[in-house]
């Protein structure tokens, strides 16, 4: 009896260890797993991704080297040409007595002159016309740019998070499932549940499992095209609360000439008219001036020249007149475009109004009673199981009838907030 006891209660010692050391396994593979899990998928909120967003735009990055660029060729436009340095060699006989000399004839010298031309004034002025209005352009052309990014990346955070919440859903269908299938054995047991049950219920697994790859790979490519426009971060995770973006109607109705498709048409119609007054003002012509000093032999003395140079603006039909129609005609189809682009971003807005409109209505009469009705019928099939008035396919239809209307919910919430994302960044403030 000793030897027996003594050997159990080392069975029972060596058991506890073990079962300890299980536990402290267990216990830091869940740590662990958590850890990699936080690693894995970092959340990043709403606001962190457009501003990640901007920081990390190629596209962004262009748009503002251009505008640099134009910014900086500003300070140019306007100014006088360089100045042209002459030096010769003027009157230098070749025949006669004093051929080959430098200092027997008068007329001979070295000559060194200094010429500038000179743009009329009002050309210059359009000159600087056209550079501001180039560098207004580009502003433009980086805030509509800036928008664009943001609504990209405010599309593909919603993108994620609703994968998301889709995915959570299921899981709780799921985990519904489990359930059902721990209690399938003991009523087959019983006789409360036929053994064509079974069979559903092990299809409807494979069903399940089939719509949960389904959503996983959803997830990933949500999470893909967020990574496209935050950079290169770590696995993502949009489980933030989504914010509340809140719009005036009726005020983003009346600002359309500030949408982002037509910003840069005011500055291109300043460029425009800007070339136009440059094409009128060559009209009138350039001019020019010189002075030029002539080093002669010191029998001589030197010499001091001054010239002006006037361009004759001649044959105005055949020359300017046709550059300046030209123009204006160029001027003429900017308008037109900007008048068509204006109705276009119209229909599109009032379109994109009307779809989140009917989206709101249809999301809420489906949390209204689509979703509470739903919500019932499982719980009246599955009590008629329980009692043996129904059998387990109208259990697994009614839940999975319940789990698509969340899911129809979530898609509308999705499409809700999306419709709003993309009126939200279209107009620049």
């Amino acid at each position: 009896m000793a030897i027996f006891f003594s050997a159990g209660s080392r069975f029972r010692y060596q058991g506890a260890c073990s079962a300890s050391r299980r536990t402290r396994v267990a216990v830091l593979a869940t740590v662990f797993l958590t850890v990699v899990g936080t690693v894995r998928a970092a959340p990043i909120s709403f606001e962190q991704a457009l501003l990640f967003a901007e920081q990390h735009s190629a596209a962004l990055a262009a748009r503002q080297a251009t505008a640099d660029g134009a910014q900086q060729a500003r300070t140019a436009a306007g100014q006088l040409p360089n100045p042209k340095l002459a030096v010769g060699i003027e009157n230098f006989p070749v025949s006669g007595p004093e051929r080959f000399s430098w200092n027997r004839d008068s007329m001979t010298m070295r000559r060194v002159g200094l010429m500038q031309d000179v743009p009329n004034a009002a050309r210059r002025a359009a000159q600087r016309e056209a550079a501001d209005a180039k560098t207004a352009r580009e502003r433009a052309m980086l805030e509509s740019e800036r928008l664009a990014v943001r609504r990209e990346a405010a599309l593909a955070w919603l993108g994620l998070h609703f994968a998301q919440r889709r995915l959570a859903v299921f899981a709780a269908l799921e985990q519904e499932d489990r359930l059902l299938q721990d209690t399938l054995a003991s009523r087959l047991a019983s006789g409360g549940a036929m053994p064509a049950d079974a069979l559903m219920a092990r299809q409807e697994t494979l069903e399940l499992a089939d719509r949960r790859d389904e959503l996983q790979a959803a997830v990933e490519q949500a999470r893909a095209q967020l990574r496209r426009w935050t950079g290169e971060q770590p696995e993502l995770s949009a489980q933030a609360e989504p914010p509340a973006l809140r719009l005036d109607l009726a005020r983003l109705l009346d600002s359309l000439d500030r949408h982002a498709d037509l910003l840069a048409f005011a500055p291109m119609l300043a460029m425009a008219r800007a070339d136009v007054e440059e094409a009128v003002a060559m009209r009138r012509g350039d001019w020019g001036w010189e002075v030029a000093y002539g080093n002669r032999a010191r029998a001589f003395g030197d010499m001091v020249s001054v010239q002006l140079t006037f361009e004759l603006p001649v044959s105005r039909a055949t020359r300017q007149e046709p550059v300046v129609a030209s123009r204006q005609k160029e001027v003429e189809r900017l308008q037109a475009e900007r008048e068509d682009a204006l109705r276009r971003v119209r229909a599109e807005v009032d379109a994109l109004v009307a779809d989140l409109q009917r989206a709101e209505r249809v999301l809420q009469r489906l949390q209204a009673a689509a979703m509470p009705l739903a919500k019932e019928r499982v719980q009246v099939t599955l009590a008629s199981y329980q009692a043996g008035r129904a059998d387990l396919g109208t259990v697994l239809t009614a839940r999975r009838s319940a789990a698509e209307v969340q899911l129809r919910a979530l898609d509308l919430q999705a499409q809700v907030l999306a419709q709003q994302a993309r009126l939200a960044y279209l107009i620049a403030e």
